[in-house]
Parts: C-alpha cells; structure tokens; sequence
C-alpha cells in the first residue's frame, strides 16, 4: 500500500449518474481505517435520498445541492479532498467554481471533466455523441421535467451495466447496482444555458485525473480527450479498472487517492 502519512485529511466521496453514496462503500473503510476522514454524499435524487429527479429536481444546481450544503458547513479555514466519479465530475465543477476555497485538490475519477472556454454542457455533448447508439443497450432515455425546465431521465438498463459498466466488478456489485439504481439525468438541457464555469473559481483549484484503462462507459480515447481539452494538474491511472473503479480496484484507487492526498493536500 501507499505511505500513508499520520496527519488527517477529509475526502468528500461523490458518485456517479444514477448511483449513490452506496457505492463508495469499499473504499470507506480503507480510508477511515488509514486515520482519515471521509463524508459521503447523495445527491438530490440519488440513493436514499427522498426527492425524486423530474418532479423534485429540476436543474442540475438543485441535484448538486447536497454537495454544495456540505462544503458550505465547512468549519473555516478546513480544506477537504473532493473526489468524483462519472458524471460526479460535473457535481465537483460547480462546487469548486462555488467554494474554490474549501478544496485543496479535486479528483475526477474517469469522471466528466469541464472547461472553463465553453458552456458546462460542452463535455457532456461531446460525451454523448462519442458513444455510439446502439452502445447503450438497454439504457432508456425518458422525456421529463416541466416546459420551463425539460430534462431527460437516463435509466441504465441491466445488461448495459453489465457490459459496460461492472464487467470487470464482482458480480455481487453488479446485483447491488441492479437494486439500488435511480433514474439519473445528464442535466444536458439546463447545462447549456448555464454560466461557464469561472478561471477565478473553477480554474483556480487543484485538477488531477485518474485515467481508467479498461472503462467501457469513458473510455480512455475520450478519457484523454478530456485531459487534452483541459488538461489537469496530474494525471495518474489504475490499471485493470472497469468504470467502477472503487468496486473493481478499490485498494488502487485508494493508494492512488492517498498519493494525491499526500502530494496535493
């Protein structure tokens, strides 16, 4: 394992489209038991968290609100390691252009990584037309929200995750996802009419990538489209990791979360 030095830092854990805290739950243990702090969070919508997104949750700051509320309640002067997988990198864009001061190095873990050129939908647009159709299987794609906020409920289907997501996963993650998964939504449509993320904020903090080889949901093509679009501080990379990296390496991840912590926090 990775040196581990004594002093304590706080991770702030954020999941991905349709997923929840739940999902972090090896990777708990082993940071915690390393004399580390760790809050994970649901987003609006997500895990047991009780509002619903399309009737509850309309825009992608009010799916971000948990994450915001827990870097606003931030005693002053803490900073925390914020980490994020798959779409969570959008989550982790807003917060840090919001509390740029609150993070000392931010994780995007083969998550959606923005810039600060383009509107915050660019990566996610870009990310959607890489992929081909028929590549989403059984993933449905449902009309909803209200005419003044439509959005597009994105519920990934059995098989997709199996192929996709958790073919390198124990397969009893791969069950837990099947019971635990909620409609998500890209937030595409509220994403292009948002603000760009800001230099002062957003670009003011810490980046580093960790690049998964064998994800087949981001794959490393636009893996390194994105760290070429925007590059980061730090690109490190966990070898033999499907998307779920925290489920089908999760000591890697966490050596490598303990590199970045010791190096960056």
């Amino acid at each position: 394992m990775a040196e581990n030095h004594t002093q304590q830092k706080h991770f702030v854990l954020v999941h991905g489209l349709g997923h929840g805290a739940w999902c972090w739950y090896k990777l708990i243990p082993l940071l915690e038991c390393a004399g580390h702090k760790v809050t994970v969070v649901d987003l609006a919508g997500a895990g047991i968290n009780l509002k619903e997104i399309g009737r509850d949750v309309l825009t992608f700051h009010e799916y971000t609100e948990p994450l915001l509320k827990i870097l606003a309640s931030l005693p002053p002067n803490e900073k925390v390691i914020l980490v994020g997988h798959s779409l969570g990198g959008m989550s982790l864009s807003l917060a840090m252009d919001t509390f740029p001061d609150k993070i000392s190095v931010a994780v995007f873990i083969t998550a959606l990584m923005a810039d600060t050129i383009h509107k915050p939908s660019y990566v996610i647009d870009q990310y959607l037309e890489s992929v081909p159709e028929e590549q989403f299987l059984d993933t449905e794609f449902i009309p909803s929200g209200t005419p003044e906020h439509p959005l597009t409920l994105t519920i990934l289907g059995p098989t997709y995750l199996s192929s996709n997501l958790y073919q390198l996963s124990p397969i009893e993650d791969l069950e837990l996802a099947k019971t635990l998964l909620r409609p998500g939504s890209f937030f595409q449509q509220d994403l292009s009419k948002a603000k760009k993320f800001t230099n002062e904020g957003y670009g003011s903090v810490t980046r580093v990538f960790v690049v998964c080889d064998e994800d087949r949901t981001i794959n490393i093509k636009f893996q390194c489209w994105m760290i070429e679009n925007n590059p980061p501080k730090d690109v490190l990379e966990v070898r033999g990791a499907d998307h779920m990296a925290m489920l089908s390496k999760p000591h890697e991840v966490f050596n490598r979360l303990l590199e970045i912590a010791n190096k960056y926090a």
